[in-house]
């Protein structure tokens, strides 16, 4: 019997960490956070009263099995003068199938249907969530992209009110051989999913070792000057009385021209590995690769081998 995963994240990270891991023999659970209210998603949010679609969306092509023209279908955005500007067709067929059966956790099981999944994906609660962010200088904002785009450092996060939390994402926590808290957004993508007392009680109940794939670059306003003992601690300071477990890291050299373009263009640094702060085990590797664009990117294949080599020996 294959060894049961469950991927809690959302956003670029989780879909890239997919991609790898439904290449090896595992059971495959993704939890997605929905909190998130920018472009296409924020629209049909505020339009339909439901949670965001965006990153389910992300996920469900990341763990398709179909022909490559459905992904592409899935994915599709318009590019248009008219109100259909920025909508990609997957959010709006989860918006029509959420009408039709009247929560998104059946959407997105009737669409997992169509795009034939390599495991399963759920959000985390059928509610539509609005996340908070406590800057450090005291100020309160609400909603997700609101708080990504503040220039402001981020003291902590939470929902304006208490989800209610999918049941079966609580089973599968419970029952679940290893708890991965995916690479991504560290405050807007990865702690939404460890806001909820449910979520926690559910992690402090199951068996699973909890392993953290850490991000490769410091996020402007939430991560900035982050070393991987800082992610961490973060991520400890929100979870119960079980903590981080395991973290995969990178140690391959980067150039540091490739580094100091991130630096000048986008305000992100190398996230340092800082060996001697960390009290866990550690899985140190090379596991980058260079996207067409220039971006640095995790190689998701190595990433789910590595996932793969930890959880059979």
């Amino acid at each position: 019997m294959n060894k049961k995963v469950v991927v809690l994240g959302g956003g670029t990270g989780q879909s890239s960490l997919l991609r790898g891991l439904k290449l090896f023999p595992l059971d495959i659970t993704a939890v997605v956070t929905v909190a998130d209210d920018g472009k296409s998603t924020g629209k049909l949010r505020k339009e339909f009263n439901i949670p965001g679609v965006g990153d389910i969306r992300r996920v469900l092509i990341s763990l398709s099995e179909t022909e490559e023209v459905v992904e592409k279908l899935v994915d599709y955005r318009f590019k248009t003068d008219s109100d259909l500007d920025g909508h990609s067709i997957g959010n709006i067929i989860l918006t029509a199938l959420i009408d039709l059966y009247g929560d998104l956790t059946t959407a997105v099981k009737e669409i997992s249907k169509m795009l034939n999944l390599k495991g399963k994906v759920y959000p985390l609660t059928n509610d539509n969530v609005v996340l908070m962010g406590k800057m450090n200088n005291g100020k309160t904002i609400e909603g997700e992209h609101n708080i990504t785009e503040s220039q402001l450092n981020i003291k902590k996060v939470f929902y304006k009110k208490e989800p209610q939390i999918n049941k079966e994402v609580l089973r599968e926590i419970e029952d679940s051989d290893l708890i991965i808290l995916s690479m991504g957004s560290l405050y807007t993508s990865i702690i939404p999913n460890l806001i909820s007392k449910q979520i926690i009680k559910a992690i402090d109940s199951s068996k699973a070792k909890i392993m953290y794939v850490c991000n490769i670059m410091t996020q402007p306003g939430e991560t900035d000057d982050f070393k991987v003992s800082d992610h961490i601690n973060v991520l400890n300071s929100y979870l119960g009385k079980r903590k981080v477990d395991v973290v995969i890291v990178n140690n391959e050299k980067i150039d540091e021209a490739l580094i100091e373009n991130y630096r000048n263009k986008e305000q992100k640094d190398l996230v340092i590995y800082d060996k001697e702060n960390i009290k866990c085990k550690v899985i140190a590797k090379p596991l980058l690769k260079v996207d067409e664009n220039g971006s640095l990117r995790h190689d998701s294949v190595r990433v789910g081998l590595e996932i793969l080599n930890y959880l059979i020996k």
